[in-house]
């Protein structure tokens, strides 16, 4: 993720915001984009202070999805944001990569420890949920929060 991107999400934290509106935010990425250095870093503070904007003080519903591969700084910050986080089956989650994590400490990383039923289980998010039934369980979700009338039709 690019500043370019990363101003785009702020802009569209921002018109929620000032709509009203619940957020919804699909994230797959690496994390920061390395080539831009700081500028490219400095959206994730940016990012994860206009969500606390949102969520602290205007009291918005945000739902962050993770899809497989989230990790880096989008998982350091708004990923792992949301009032509710909803994984897909079989993504891989994590801060920092299995090699990575290898090369840097030495340590052989187990199996599976970064995939997401693992990371369900030690509560990292909350329901994992595959594609094709997400957009009831999103329904569900806003019309327990107020969002949307319910509707029998």
């Amino acid at each position: 993720m690019g500043s370019v991107v990363g101003e785009k999400i702020i802009r569209l934290i921002e018109y929620a915001t000032n709509k009203i509106l619940p957020l919804i935010l699909v994230c797959a990425s690496g994390g920061a984009r390395m080539e831009e250095g700081s500028l490219s870093l400095t959206q994730m503070a940016k990012i994860s202070s206009a969500l606390y904007d949102y969520q602290s003080n205007k009291k918005l519903l945000y739902v962050s999805i993770l899809t497989s591969t989230t990790t880096g700084e989008v998982t350091s910050s708004f990923g792992m944001l949301g009032d509710i986080i909803i994984a897909e089956p079989n993504a891989y989650i994590a801060f920092a990569g299995k090699r990575v994590i290898e090369q840097t400490l030495n340590k052989t990383v187990p199996e599976g420890s970064q995939a997401v039923e693992y990371l369900f289980h030690k509560g990292l998010f909350d329901p994992i949920v595959p594609r094709n039934p997400l957009k009831g369980v999103l329904r569900e979700l806003f019309q327990l929060h107020a969002f949307f009338p319910f509707n029998k039709n």
